[in-house]
Formats: C-alpha cells, sequence, structure tokens
C-alpha cells in the first residue's frame, strides 16, 4: 500500500492511495471512490464494491489525504526550508604550524562555526591567489556548522603583505581578510 500527497507546482497536491497485492496493482482511492486497477480483476471490483459503501470511513479517507497530508507535508516543507536557508557567519583566525624547513613558515588560516557549508579560503598577496595553498576536509562541528582551514608554506622572509581572504553566504559580499 502506498498513501499520500504529492505537491505539484509549489501549490498543487495531487493525493493518492494504491493497494498492491503480490506485486500487482489491486485498487486505488482517488476523489472520494475506490476504483479497481486495470486487469485487477473480479475480486479488486467486488472489494471496490464494497469499500464503497462504507460512507462514513471513505468520508475520513477522502479528509486525511486532502485536508492532512498536505498540512503535515506544507509543514515538513517550512521546516526543511528554515534549516537549509539557515546563514552562520564564519569565525577565522590565523596561526602558525610546524615549521616546514629550515628558513620556513607554515601560516594556517582557521575558518570555524559557518553554515552552509560551501565557503572559499584562499592565502593572498594583495589580489594575488597564492597558488601554494592547501585546503583541508571540511570538518563537522558538533553544532552542526562547519571548520575548514587553508595553509601556505612561505619562506620566512616573504610573509609580509600575505592575508588570508574569507567568502562565504553568511557574510553578504563582505569577505574576511585577515593580515599576517
Amino acid at each position: 500500500m502506498a498513501a499520500g500527497c504529492d505537491l505539484h507546482s509549489g501549490k498543487d497536491f495531487i493525493n493518492f492511495l494504491h493497494v498492491a497485492i503480490g506485486g500487482y496493482d489491486f485498487l486505488s482511492f482517488q476523489n472520494e471512490t475506490w476504483s479497481p486497477s486495470p486487469n485487477s480483476g473480479r475480486k479488486a471490483q467486488k472489494a471496490c464494491k464494497l469499500l464503497n459503501l462504507d460512507q462514513d470511513n471513505t468520508y475520513r479517507l477522502h479528509r486525511i489525504l486532502s485536508d492532512t497530508c498536505p498540512r503535515f507535508t506544507l509543514g515538513l516543507l517550512d521546516a526543511g526550508k528554515a534549516h537549509l536557508q539557515r546563514q552562520v557567519k564564519p569565525e577565522a583566525w590565523l596561526s602558525s604550524g610546524p615549521s616546514p624547513g629550515p628558513g620556513r613558515l607554515l601560516l594556517v588560516c582557521h575558518v570555524s562555526g559557518f553554515y552552509p557549508k560551501p565557503m572559499w579560503v584562499m592565502w593572498m598577496r594583495g589580489e594575488q591567489e597564492q597558488q601554494g595553498t592547501q585546503r583541508s576536509d571540511f570538518l563537522l562541528n558538533a553544532d552542526g556548522t562547519w571548520y575548514l582551514r587553508a595553509t601556505l608554506d612561505v619562506a620566512a622572509g616573504e610573509v609580509a603583505g600575505l592575508a588570508c581572504r574569507v567568502k562565504h553566504s553568511s557574510l553578504g559580499g563582505q569577505d574576511l581578510v585577515l593580515y599576517w
């Protein structure tokens, strides 16, 4: 048995209830009427005739499919929409990692607490992206927000003018820029 309501064009619902036996369609309910499926035979016709005589249950089923199901579905969509449209601004900070070698520094840009997941982080010198930037995998925080870090291996004498730039949908086009 499958029952429910499909939302079409953002507002119109099509309600359904289908019954199958042994993997074959047997009967269905639509517009307050039970109907046998094509090729379902005399048993389905007889069952539909009996079910259609029970006006109280037919009316209840119609109300569930035409009123309760759409209200429930719209409630789920509203709850999901609020979650999917959630925007949480990132926090960002800089640190240095273990030295990659003599006279070299590992610059680390940490970005945490952001939602949704898509994020752009890059080490920059002015407007020039630093091609050696390495990004970690996204890590999920306990509160459902995300963490990401970007590292850059540079010679100690070349750190002047470097900055970490963070772009995220929650920032409204105002990038975070952290200077080393």
